[in-house]
């Protein structure tokens, strides 16, 4: 299969890594000292499942260069997405699948109004990795996995041919049954990221002390809430299920929204508590403790996207 990876990060260079090492011809759009790394030594994963390393890497900056492909994995930050979206054009054929695997709930469809509805399924993923250095991706933690599906959730062909190639690659590729839940559960349990930035906590601290854990529950709490509002049903214990994941996080792991915003960088706050807000005018549901997450970071927000 003819594979365009979009980003070479933590995420598409793992799995792009994992589909080159299967056979499949497979090339990563990147850029800069990361690119030119990956070009002049190949791609490394460390990985706890087993390290790797491919030679003769097909890496690029131009897009155009590419040609047709048969699968385009978007591993971008949510926020870069809706830029780079009209790029995907060119790589654009009759049976061409995009799956995109970036967190939050917006990414589907901002890629649909660009490229148009065929191409694009839903997708998501789990996945604990890094650029460790230049040409070097490093999965330090869990089983990755892939979710994915239809936005209507009906197996198609296209679907189930795609977890086929995933699987073969050795990549844990589920065909969600409903991916628009499969969505909002990552999205809940992500927009804890906000939290974290705002209390300068790692998992551990955040968990551990009474007045973030508490603030913590009720963040959790506001989105479920607004999630029944908009059509999805979660259990009366799935906060819970939600906490006894985090309390079993690495004491000092934090989340990448968290870095990005301690860092100054442009950060995913518009697709994680941002959404959270905005659904929450729609749907006219009181989210106080995302509102206040998302206030107190939006002046650092803006700061960082005027550079």
């Amino acid at each position: 299969m003819k594979i365009a990876i979009i980003g070479a990060g933590g995420v598409g260079g793992y799995f792009g890594g994992r589909l080159a090492q299967a056979g499949n011809e497979v090339t990563f759009l990147a850029r800069g000292a990361h690119l030119k790394a990956m070009q002049a030594n190949g791609l490394t994963v460390k990985s706890v499942l087993g390290d790797f390393h491919l030679e003769n890497v097909q890496a690029t900056d131009d897009i155009e260069t590419i040609g047709k492909v048969d699968l385009i994995i978007v591993g971008l930050k949510a926020w870069q997405v809706k830029d780079m979206a009209a790029q995907l054009n060119h790589l654009i054929g009759e049976k061409t699948i995009i799956l995109p695997l970036q967190n939050g709930l917006l990414t589907y469809d901002e890629l649909r109004e660009t490229v148009g509805p065929k191409p694009v399924i839903c997708g998501l993923c789990k996945i604990i990795s890094k650029v460790e250095a230049h040409g070097v991706i490093n999965h330090f933690a869990h089983t990755p996995e892939i979710v994915f599906g239809e936005a209507d959730n009906t197996k198609t062909e296209r679907v189930q041919q795609l977890q086929t190639i995933l699987e073969k690659a050795g990549i844990q590729a589920t065909l969600a049954e409903n991916i628009q839940k499969e969505l909002w559960k990552k999205f809940i349990f992500i927009c804890v990221s906000g939290l974290m930035a705002i209390t300068n906590t790692n998992y551990g601290e955040l968990r551990s002390i009474p007045e973030t854990r508490k603030l913590m529950i009720d963040l959790l709490n506001e989105i479920v809430t607004l999630a029944r509002e908009a059509g999805i049903p979660f259990s009366e214990d799935f906060v819970e299920k939600n906490i006894s994941f985090i309390d079993s996080l690495a004491p000092g792991s934090t989340t990448s929204l968290a870095r990005d915003i301690w860092a100054g960088n442009p950060s995913e706050l518009e697709y994680q508590n941002g959404t959270v807000v905005k659904l929450a005018n729609e749907f006219n549901v009181d989210v106080p403790v995302n509102q206040f997450v998302y206030s107190c970071l939006v002046p650092a927000e803006l700061k960082a996207r005027k550079g």
